[in-house]
């Protein structure tokens, strides 16, 4: 595609839109979860299901679909009408934000295509993007359907993939708009590099970010509401090792919540270093970014085990822990685009 019809400055800005909303999906979601709202609707159409039910009987009959589910008899067994249509709103709302997202990227990515937009070597991310974004509507329906038969919420797992796809997505959303700006600043600019340290902070921080959905899926943050020891003990009591450590690493409440809450040291300890790598070569406002978001970010981890995850605070929560993503994606790309420079 020719360079010279590209318009890098205007994809940049989409793109950041684009991750904006994704960016609200996140604390939406989060809503939803902590609202036990997300088995209420429990078909997936894709497009009629953009239509919200319409009259009484349109009601009635969702209501008589949620009555069969597993979530309505073992835990809101004579919930009334109106508290189902309380949670049936979130549920529809994150759904029908989903689909509003799909088409503000969508839609103007086939404009920007025909317009020959599009710098070429951004192309094929473009479209790569295009299918995870997909993916990630599929992995949505699966993490409910795998809550409709004897659950009451949906598998720890597969929130866990939901939420780490969605921060996948906003990474690479916020890297490839920060790749178009750079692009605008000089049309053959090198691209910022992924480097060693960068592939670390990723790992360290993708980490957390599955610990954390596990400990969301799990209902983990409830097994304690002491900080910093976990009811009086630094490893807690209760962890069962019956099936293995590799299990409770991954099933045990217990040792999920141990694990989330002292990994998050190992992630300020990686980030305190970007931040001042940052500083170091001047990008001062960065910097900042970082320190802030995840400082605010271990508050609000301690306040909302310390309420007994009170819902104010668990979602903030995991808002802030989209923007603790987002100011480490953008202190990365800062410091691959100077040694792409320097090198």
């Amino acid at each position: 595609m020719s360079e010279t019809t590209a318009r890098p400055l205007a994809i940049a800005r989409w793109l950041f839109a684009v991750a904006s909303l994704v960016f609200i999906m996140v604390v939406i979601g989060g809503i939803t979860r902590l609202t036990e709202s997300g088995l209420s609707i429990t078909e997936w159409k894709p497009i009629t299901g953009a239509i919200p039910p319409l009259n009484e009987a349109d009601w009635q009959a969702e209501f008589a679909k949620y009555k069969n589910s597993s979530q309505y008899v073992l835990m809101n067994a004579g919930m009334d009408l109106a508290a189902f249509k309380w949670i049936y709103f979130w549920e529809f709302f994150h759904r029908l934000f989903g689909r509003v997202i799909g088409l503000a990227f969508l839609l103007p990515l086939i404009w920007f295509g025909l317009k020959r937009a599009i710098p070429g070597r951004l192309t094929g991310r473009l479209v790569i993007l295009l299918f995870l974004g997909a993916m990630q509507g599929l992995i949505g329906w699966l993490m409910v359907k795998s809550g409709l038969v004897d659950r009451v919420n949906v598998q720890p797992v597969m929130l866990a993939a939901h939420l780490t796809m969605a921060l996948l997505l906003l990474s690479a959303l916020a890297w490839t708009a920060l790749d178009c700006l750079e692009i605008h600043r000089g049309a053959t600019a090198p691209l910022a590099k992924m480097t060693p340290f960068a592939l670390l902070t990723g790992a360290v921080l993708f980490f957390q970010i599955i610990w954390g959905a596990l400990t969301a899926g799990m209902r983990a943050g409830q097994v304690s509401n002491t900080w910093p020891l976990m009811n009086d003990h630094f490893v807690p009591e209760g962890i069962d090792w019956a099936k293995g450590a590799l299990y409770a690493v991954t099933h045990d409440p217990f040792l999920v919540h141990f694990i989330h809450r002292w990994w998050a040291w190992v992630v300020v300890g990686v980030l305190v270093v970007l931040a001042r790598k940052l500083k170091a070569q001047g990008a001062r406002r960065v910097s900042i970014a970082v320190h802030s978001s995840f400082g605010t970010q271990i508050l609000l981890g301690i306040a909302t085990v310390m309420t007994g995850v009170n819902i104010v605070f668990a979602v903030l929560h995991q808002a802030v822990g989209a923007l603790v993503v987002i100011a480490t994606i953008w202190g990365l790309h800062t410091l691959g685009r100077r040694e792409t420079k320097v090198s």
